[in-house]
């Protein structure tokens, strides 16, 4: 175990590197509480699954904390695709699953992916397409209208885990990720973790079940009192070279000690058969085995469904994820294009003639505009300012009454002298 080593130099920038990296928790005293890391180097390469292992309180969620840039080092350094892990530009590359679901309870898992692809800034379409993937993916498609405070904890799991992809992220933290999640979902997982892996990404696995890190991981470190006990490939860390397994097909008593005796024989007596069993299958191929049976008998189920294959946004190549910005400009200039030859079949109006009339409306046209006619009222004449008499009188008439009676009324106003 190499421990305040220098990080080896490699071809490529490493993802994240730590260097005798240390946090010590105080109180208020300023005593020292707890050492939770003490002195850790590890790096992790590009397109590498990495696994942190240790039991419970052995640092491994303050270590993934300090990588994100969420706590500060006591001392050491760190460092995520090379640049400071508070430096908020590097947060867009990055995906993370934490030991504990924080989900709000009153969104439904639509809106809930929707909010977190916002926060990335996601164009509609994207993100749209990316959550229909996604709920397929972790099978909540029937459930994706249910407020998420009726989830189990399974299900808010599986709800975690698509929010933690929403972003595409280069390097994926899942912490605890099979926390509650039913034998389904945990093969689930790890055949995610393996597609990411072959795309390309990188992903920092962090459990303390170690059957769910021994299938995926390519290297790994193993924790305990914040220390790195044990560190390296997962072959070689797993492979027991004091004895050789040898695997046939069904051996009778007879075979089974001529070939004790060969072996006796040929090492002097200091070596022998240990043991013959009969291999056992794992208890999770079992039990995946009993679930496909009774999924192709069509037996009912209200849990979460098995969910589809990984989402095609995550395995596809970027050039392939989705539609270019030269084919979209491409095909719209050809229908503009196509537009204008129709345009151009039509005779050009020479200067001082008519223009040519439009093409005549075809059925469907006046249909739509006999439509479009009923729902639009008809115009209603201007209401005059003042209200016309019932009988209006011929032009040049004149009513000599009315002239009268307004001339009466200005002489009750005159004064003595004849002014006004």
């Amino acid at each position: 175990m190499a421990v305040d080593q220098p990080i080896a130099k490699t071809k490529t920038q490493p993802v994240v590197a730590c260097q005798g990296l240390t946090k010590v928790f105080k109180d208020f005293w300023m005593r020292q509480r707890a050492r939770a890391v003490d002195r850790v180097t590890f790096h992790i390469e590009p397109h590498e699954i990495f696994g942190l292992l240790g039991p419970n309180g052995s640092g491994k969620s303050t270590t993934i904390k300090l990588i994100l840039g969420l706590l500060r080092p006591t001392s050491g350094r760190i460092s995520v695709f090379g640049k400071d892990p508070t430096d908020v530009a590097i947060k867009r590359r990055i995906g993370y699953l934490p030991e504990e679901s924080y989900l709000y309870g009153f969104l439904n898992a639509r809106e809930t992916l929707d909010y977190y692809g916002k926060l990335f800034e996601l164009e509609r379409r994207t993100r749209k397409q990316r959550i229909d993937e996604l709920l397929e993916m972790v099978g909540l498609t029937h459930a994706q209208y249910r407020p998420v405070r009726e989830y189990s904890k399974g299900m808010q799991r599986r709800i975690g885990i698509a929010q933690a992809l929403i972003n595409d992220p280069e390097f994926l933290i899942l912490d605890e990720p099979t926390t509650g999640l039913d034998p389904i979902g945990t093969r689930q997982v790890k055949d995610l973790i393996l597609e990411l892996g072959r795309r390309g990404k990188s992903v920092l696995l962090s459990s303390h079940l170690l059957a769910d890190v021994e299938d995926v991981v390519d290297r790994m470190v193993i924790l305990y009192g914040g220390k790195i006990r044990r560190e390296g490939e997962r072959e070689a860390l797993l492979t027991k070279q004091a004895t050789t397994s040898i695997i046939a097909d069904e051996l009778d008593d007879e075979t089974v000690a001529e070939i004790d005796r060969i072996i006796r024989e040929r090492s002097g007596g200091e070596k022998s058969l240990r043991s013959v069993t009969k291999p056992h299958q794992k208890l999770e191929e079992l039990f995946l085995g009993i679930v496909e049976q009774a999924k192709q008998e069509q037996a009912a189920t209200s849990g979460a469904m098995h969910g589809g294959g990984t989402a095609s946004f995550l395995k596809a190549d970027e050039e392939d994820s989705g539609p270019r910005g030269e084919d979209l400009i491409a095909s719209l200039v050809t229908a503009t294009g196509a537009a204008a030859a129709a345009e151009g079949d039509r005779p050009a109006a020479v200067e001082g003639e008519e223009p040519p009339p439009a093409d005549e409306p075809s059925p469907a046209d006046e249909v739509l505009s006999s439509l479009l006619n009923e729902d639009e009222p008809a115009p209603e004449a201007p209401a005059p300012r003042h209200a016309e008499p019932s009988a209006p009188q011929e032009l040049g008439e004149v009513d000599e009454g009315v002239i009268g009676s307004l001339l009466d009324g200005d002489e009750t106003k005159e004064d003595g002298d004849g002014t006004r």
